[in-house]
């Protein structure tokens, strides 16, 4: 499980969703019969990363084992796998449009249909906390009720998926959501689809929805 935590985060800096080594990456792990994840190390490049820098995180107490540190925001990932038993996996990312969007602290609007890919008719903007608190673990869960995504403000996106493949997919589609609204929004005002029309769609998305 290390080596495709490993090769999905080093995929990440590869689309383009992450620089250096912004951003984090977990998936769910039992160890020992206790609930877990594996999550990548504080302040280390994705591309030097071995299976023996990824340390597992318990999600009753928090405390962590191995010889890294966790990811600063460590505390977001086992508040979401706490609270949500269905996520297998969570991509948090600096990508250039989410950061650029999350900055103007605003919601995605249902401008395009793919907005329902991720649970509703939009993409809701996280209130702003110091990176690493309680405080921003608490934002984060309040903005991704019944969806799969959210900004978080002056900070940039959180996905979570079923498991690795389809956080990274996630990760991916919404950046790329961010980008054409960003640039429709160059233009003019992006015409949004109705709540009828959006309520279509997510019927139509039932069963192969966000997670």
């Amino acid at each position: 499980m290390e080596k495709a935590l490993i090769a999905t985060a080093q995929a990440m800096n590869a689309a383009g969703l992450n620089k250096g080594t912004a951003g984090n990456l977990s998936c769910r792990l039992v160890r020992e019969g206790r609930e877990g994840f594996l999550i990548t190390p504080t302040g280390m490049d994705y591309a030097t990363l071995t299976p023996e820098d990824i340390p597992w995180v318990a999600v009753d107490r928090g405390e962590s084992t191995g010889k890294r540190k966790p990811s600063s925001e460590w505390r977001f990932h086992r508040d979401l796998y706490a609270a949500r038993p269905q996520v297998g996996a969570i991509l948090h990312a600096h990508s250039p449009f989410a950061v650029s969007l999350a900055c103007l602290r605003r919601d995605i609007p249902p401008f395009h249909y793919m907005i329902a890919r991720f649970g509703g008719d939009s993409i809701r903007c996280a209130h702003y906390a110091l990176f690493g608190t309680q405080a921003l673990s608490d934002a984060a869960i309040a903005a991704l009720k019944d969806r799969a995504a959210c900004l978080l403000a002056n900070h940039g996106m959180l996905v979570c998926g079923r498991d690795l493949k389809q956080a990274f997919a996630l990760g991916v589609e919404l950046e790329s959501l961010c980008e054409q609204y960003w640039r429709a929004s160059l233009l003019g005002e992006p015409v949004l689809l109705d709540a009828g029309e959006m309520a279509a769609v997510l019927e139509k998305f039932e069963g192969y929805g966000a997670e």
